[in-house]
């Protein structure tokens, strides 16, 4: 523990383990060696210290790196964090020379550079599996391109679409996700080593030698600043929000398509429960929690902006908290990534009902409007002309336009020629669209060849 000869005794046992964050922080033994090795190296390169002490630390540390990759360097709740516990465990083998690796460096840069190191290497993780997700529902909207569907609003039918163009909407959400990561990567790339405590430190440092062999893309301007940000975490909790609502959004769709009522599709067994009392039921249990964990992800983010919002420079403990909730955060997202393509790739799709559902609720109502528009009619009256003419086939009996007879509809449209709803077929309302965002046919094949284009481009690498 960091107590120095300042203070007779030790922590109250109580605030010790108050205090201590070994419980949590010990998934950072990588980083801290990765750290602790680049920093041995610019005071070995810099002539602070002489080769023979850095040639013995070096080699404690690989030592605690070949103890940590077999399973047998384990966590000390007396040391406190993972940084004294690397210290602690290099005293142990080395002896006082231990002492020299801690020269012009503190635990307040340190620790900012193991976490910039941590989240550059989640980050590529996330890339990877962003990008099997987007490959997923590239597959899907190919499988699915001949599919008509309902569209909706307020989550009732509107407009027919391909299903193909539902799923392309969720792959340019998560298209999105992986360019705010690149940005973010791009951001978080600093290194705050050198810093010190918060104002660097009277060695004779070279801060951009460390930089570069951490691979980070810059040096933080400001050893304040360097410090005491945390902005990368909060930009990241942001970010992982974001990704969560496109994910929760998917996932309720998942389960109202799921409800016999739809029955638009139906998730494989693997992603599929029961009932302990109902034998019938067939619980999507794996999409709903999906839709769950966006608030657990939502919850994180404000936590940490709360601490962060009243502190002031440099460096205070509550910045202790940031860890806890970006590593759930990192689990949490990593296990939706690790689900959803095999996820998505069990769905079982059925066109026959979504070809039912999309010949309901009159969604060639707009069309009809349209139509009677392109005729010199002034929109807003057409708009009014086919409601009144939708609420007196429903009086009349009727669930559709196409099912009222030639005869009747005469009567109840007498402006209308029977003869325009041919062409108001799902599939032909769908072709009507020639813009470049819309369900037609052509439209869909550039979406998916602009998605696919994009991952061969190198956007999840």
């Amino acid at each position: 523990m960091a107590r120095s000869g300042r203070f007779k005794g030790g922590l109250a046992p109580e605030a010790a383990t108050f205090c201590a964050s070994i419980g949590f922080d010990w998934r950072l033994v990588g980083e801290d060696l990765d750290g602790s090795l680049a920093h041995l190296a610019m005071l070995e390169a810099t002539g602070i210290l002489a080769s023979e002490k850095a040639a013995i630390i070096r080699r404690g540390l690989e030592q605690i790196r070949q103890e940590w990759q077999r399973g047998e360097l384990t966590p000390r709740a007396e040391w406190e964090d993972v940084h004294m516990n690397i210290e602690g465990r290099l005293h142990e083998i080395i002896g006082p020379d231990a002492g020299y690796l801690h020269m012009a460096r503190s635990r307040n840069d340190q620790v900012a550079t193991d976490m910039h190191l941590y989240m550059m290497r989640v980050a590529g993780r996330f890339r990877s599996g962003l990008s099997e997700v987007l490959a997923s529902l590239i597959e899907l909207a190919e499988e699915t391109a001949s599919v008509i569907m309902p569209g909706t609003t307020h989550f009732q039918p509107a407009q027919p679409i391909r299903m193909a163009h539902h799923w392309l909407a969720y792959g340019w959400m998560f298209h999105r996700d992986l360019e705010r990561l690149r940005d973010w990567e791009k951001r978080g790339s600093l290194s705050p080593l050198g810093a010190g405590a918060l104002a660097g430190t009277p060695y004779p440092t070279d801060p951009v030698l460390a930089q570069h062999q951490l691979g980070f893309d810059a040096l933080y301007q400001n050893s304040l600043d360097a410090v005491s940000d945390r902005d990368y975490l909060l930009e990241f909790l942001a970010w992982a929000s974001i990704f969560g609502t496109h994910v929760s959004r998917m996932a309720e769709e998942l389960v109202l398509w799921s409800h016999p009522r739809l029955g638009y599709v139906s998730l494989g067994d693997g992603y599929s429960t029961g009932s302990s009392i109902m034998p019938q039921k067939r619980n999507p249990d794996v999409a709903e929690l999906l839709r769950g964990k966006s608030g657990r992800l939502f919850g994180r983010l404000m936590g940490l902006l709360t601490v962060m919002k009243g502190l002031p420079l440099a460096y205070n403990s509550d910045m202790q908290e940031d860890k806890e909730a970006v590593f759930d955060v990192v689990d949490t997202v990593d296990s939706i990534l690790a689900l959803l393509p095999g996820l998505l790739g069990s769905l079982e799709i059925y066109p026959e009902r979504m070809r039912q559902a999309v010949e309901e609720g009159f969604v060639n109502a707009t069309d009809l409007a349209d139509r009677l528009a392109q005729g010199g009619m002034p929109f807003r009256q057409a708009h009014h002309r086919v409601g009144e003419l939708v609420r007196a086939v429903i009086e009349a009996g009727y669930d559709r336009f196409e099912d009222v007879p030639q005869d009747t509809w005469e009567t109840l449209a007498p402006d209308i020629p029977h003869t325009w709803l041919e062409h108001l077929t799902p599939e032909a309302l769908v072709e009507s669209r020639k813009q470049s965002f819309s369900p037609a046919s052509a439209s869909i094949e550039g979406q998916i060849a602009a998605l696919k284009q994009s991952l061969r481009g190198g956007l999840g690498d």
